[in-house]
Parts: structure tokens; sequence; C-alpha cells
């Protein structure tokens, strides 16, 4: 290999380290930090961007996405001094890079940390039932606290979700042993609710038959009351309709005549059976002039009947 192709390969490696320092391209989404001589200088958008060969530096490099980061397990002390494993996982973003690369020496670290020990404070002041009911509370106020430290960094806290709360195994199996408590008398509250309704649908069922009854039996007076009104009625009305037709029959010619007849024939058959069934009998004083009695109660009926009649 000759000198001159030597160089030339020098000056094509030379070409591309300057190419290299000179020209940059910065993705989407993502924010440069160029320094000059050490110093911050600007900061690079998305696109390409021509630099200063071995004059201008890179020194930052930042993703503007919503950043997710876990944080690490810890143990918290509640209120009623019962301890608590927490974790959870943090959302951010950075908002302005130059003041997250100088802010903070490792920003990430930093709010680790603070997250941490702000989950540990807010914890300390809730007693072991309210943590498991509180999780928004809880969340809200890391949030709150870590957005107010981190405006320094220019970051902004989105939100922070605890993943888990995990008491000792002796709570654990006491919280346990009380939800199966509370299951079971809230059984007996619905099984004796049960039987309460029971009864009282039994009571309103009999109510309701014995009411039922009672209108049945009082629809069944009314229908034979009216039912004997109207035979009475009937009855009414056919002696009526007799009564007019024996008037009608008295003054046809020979109507009295027939009255007469039937009221001796009706007159003789009352001794008769008053005969057959007394022991002492009253009759007329002269029993042997028969039909002098019975022309007596001619005469009688005649004068009562024609009045009647002559009435009419």
């Amino acid at each position: 290999m000759d000198v001159t192709t030597i160089v030339g390969a020098i000056v094509l490696v030379i070409v591309v380290v300057i190419a290299g320092q000179t020209i940059k391209i910065v993705p989407q989404q993502h924010a440069w930090v160029l320094e000059r001589l050490g110093r911050y200088h600007s900061t690079l958008t998305p696109g390409l961007t021509i630099l200063l060969p071995f004059i201008d530096r890179v020194a930052y490099k930042h993703l503007l996405k919503e950043i997710p980061l876990e944080v690490p397990s810890q143990i918290c002390i509640t209120r009623d001094n019962m301890q608590l494993q927490v974790d959870g996982v943090l959302y951010f973003q950075v908002t302005d890079a130059m003041k997250a690369s100088y802010g903070s020496s490792n920003f990430v670290f930093a709010i680790t940390q603070l997250s941490q020990t702000t989950l540990r404070s807010v914890i300390g002041k809730l007693e072991l039932d309210k943590t498991f009911e509180e999780r928004d509370f809880i969340n809200q106020s890391i949030v709150n606290a870590l957005d107010e430290a981190a405006s320094n960094w220019s970051m902004k806290v989105l939100r922070y979700e605890i993943k888990d709360l995990t008491p000792p195994k002796e709570i654990l199996h006491a919280m346990q042993a009380q939800i199966t408590a509370e299951r079971e008398k809230r059984a007996l509250i619905t099984a004796f609710e049960g039987r309460k309704q029971e009864q009282i649908n039994l009571a309103a069922g009999a109510r309701e038959a014995a009411i039922q009854k009672s209108e049945g039996e009082r629809q069944a007076a009314i229908n034979q009351a009216q039912g004997e009104a109207a035979a009475i009625l009937a009855v009414a009305e056919a002696n009526a309709q007799a009564i007019e037709k024996v008037g009608a029959a008295i003054k046809t010619a020979g109507g009295m005549e027939a009255v007469n007849l039937k009221i001796a024939e009706q007159y003789v058959g009352v001794f008769g059976n008053i005969a057959k069934t007394g022991n002492t009998l009253i009759v007329p004083g002269n029993l042997s002039d028969m039909s002098s009695m019975i022309a007596s109660a001619l005469t009688i009926v005649k004068g009562e009947g024609g009045g009647a009649i002559r009435k009419g």
C-alpha cells in the first residue's frame, strides 16, 4: 500500500468523524441539550441540526413522552402502628430539557426517593382500614407533593398508582376472619328477613282469605234475604190475585151462594176436627137441629158477605 492510499484513508476517516460531530438528527418527542465549550448553548428540537465539530457537544438527551417509573416496594407504618408493604408506579413527563439537565444530578433517582418518603408520610396519617379505602386520596396526595417539588426540575408528575398494599400475615388472617364473620352475619340477617317476610305474607294471605270469606257470607246473606223477600212478594201477589179473583167471582151470578156453601162446609168441618183432636167438645145447645145451625151460619155469612160486597 502506497503513501497516497494511506493518506486518502486517513482523510476519509477524518471526514467521517467530522461529519458525525457536525450532523445530528433529533428524533420526534426528544430534546437534546447542546453545550458549546462546556456551557449550555441551546436545546435541539426534532429534525436535522448542524453543529460545530469539537466545539459543540450534546450533553443530555431527554425523552418528552410520558414515562412510567416503578417505585420500589417499602414498609410503611400506619397511624395505628400497623406495617404495610407498599409499591406503586409513578408517571411523569419532562417539560423543559435544560432544567431537567441542570436542576438535579439524577432527577429519576430524586423523584423515586421523594415518592417513597411522601408515601410513608401519607400512610402514616391513616389507620390500617382506611388505607384500603382511601387509595385515591393516597395517590392524589403523592401526586400533589411530587408535582410541587419536581417543578424545579421542569417535570410534570401526571399520576401515581399503588399496585399492592400487603399487610403482615397475622393481620391478613384477622382481616379474612373478620370478613368471614361479616358475611355470616349478613347471611343470618338475610335469612331472618326472609322468614319475617314469609310471616308477613302468610298473615296477609290469611287476612285476605278472611275478607273474601266474609264478603262471600255477606253476599250469600244478601242473596238469601233477596230470595226470601222475592218469595214473600210472590206469595202476597198470588194472594192478592186470588182475593181479586174471589171478589170478581162473588159479583157474578150465583157467586154469593157458592161462598155461603163453602163457609158452611168449613163451619161443619171445624166442629168435626174439634171432636177428633180434643177431649172437650163445645157444641150448640140444640144438636138435633143441625139444619138450623147451618142456616144461622149462612145468615151470618150472608150478612157479612153482602156488606162486604156493598162496601166494595
